[in-house]
């Protein structure tokens, strides 16, 4: 055998093999694609940017009424959960010194009594805002000295929600709130974020802030200590495109889809993402409403290219680009 024919039987096997890679590459590259999972068309719609937290149902102005002297308890006027208005009697009350005079008259006549709850009056306990008695903490016969609260009104019921500082630069005053009780999942009150605290505090090792959420209306389920999910709205887009969180993912920090041009044969685009919720994420550019989406079965794809991440790590929302 030639020289020149040896070396044109090398350059021949060392095209079948380049070509063999390249085939073998472009199979393992078309079985990235999957199976598909189901077939979604965009939609605009309105998507809501949330900020979430936990908080507290409590007293905005909580406010203890003591007795400016001590002595028992005659009477209570109100109860709890019963609305009242500044200047009105609450409670009556006799001083030690009264309440001894009318128990001696007691085993003498009922004339002596009439007497000496004639000429010893006995003592109102006023309200001294209006608002709403929140706890009634003595009852007619105790006694009762200016150490202890006998009732306790509060103006109105508020939300305490402590924000993450990694969220806190997000949150405004002024902007919208949702109000889910833990007692009624069912029910959402609307509110507005009122005062946001300059001190933090650590729970669990995590820096919070306080922030106040006041509710346009109070409901009648509202009770002072209830625990609450709270949703501050940082953003409302209207008419955005908009696609199932599962329907995008990620290869090198790009964002794609898979388009549906053909059955069975969907073609991988880049586009550029907004903002996104719990279910949906908002697409800026790269596709058009009439197209259709392929999303692929979440066990074909791979770590980076899932939507969500490990569950035990926390996420970030996306942000406008």
């Amino acid at each position: 055998m030639t020289y020149k024919r040896k070396r044109n039987i090398l350059i021949g096997a060392g095209v079948a093999a380049v070509a063999g890679i390249v085939i073998l590459v472009a199979i393992r590259k078309d079985s990235t694609i999957g199976a598909i999972a189901r077939i979604v068309a965009p939609r605009y719609g309105t998507i809501r940017i949330v900020i979430s937290a936990t908080g507290t149902v409590l007293p905005y102005n909580r406010l203890e009424i003591k007795p400016e002297i001590g002595g028992r308890v005659e009477d209570v006027l109100v109860v709890e959960g019963q609305k009242v208005r500044k200047g009105q009697i609450l409670a009556w009350m006799s001083s030690t010194e009264r309440a001894a005079l009318i128990d001696a008259a007691r085993s003498q006549d009922s004339a002596s009594v009439r007497y000496w709850e004639q000429a010893y009056k006995p003592i109102p306990i006023v309200a001294p805002i209006n608002g709403t008695v929140i706890v009634r903490a003595a009852e007619p016969g105790q006694s009762a000295n200016n150490a202890s609260a006998i009732l306790v009104l509060s103006d109105r019921l508020i939300v305490k929600a402590d924000v993450d500082e990694t969220d806190i630069g997000r949150v405004k005053v002024g902007q919208k709130a949702g109000i889910r009780l833990d007692a009624y999942p069912d029910v959402e009150a609307k509110g507005r974020v009122d005062l946001i605290e300059y001190e933090s505090k650590v729970i669990n090792n995590v820096t919070m802030y306080v922030v106040n959420i006041v509710p346009d209306r109070v409901p009648e389920i509202f009770r002072s200590g209830m625990s609450a999910d709270i949703s501050i709205i940082q953003e409302v887009k209207n008419n955005a495109l908009l696609l199932p969180n599962d329907a995008v993912f990620i290869e090198n920090q790009k964002d794609y889809v898979w388009v549906q041009k053909s059955p069975g044969k969907p073609e991988k685009r880049e586009i550029q993402v907004g903002v996104s919720d719990d279910q949906n994420i908002e697409v800026l550019s790269g596709i058009t409403a009439n197209e259709r989406i392929a999303v692929m079965a979440q066990t074909d794809l791979s770590k980076e290219s899932r939507p969500g991440g490990s569950p035990f790590m926390p996420s970030r929302k996306r942000q406008s680009r």
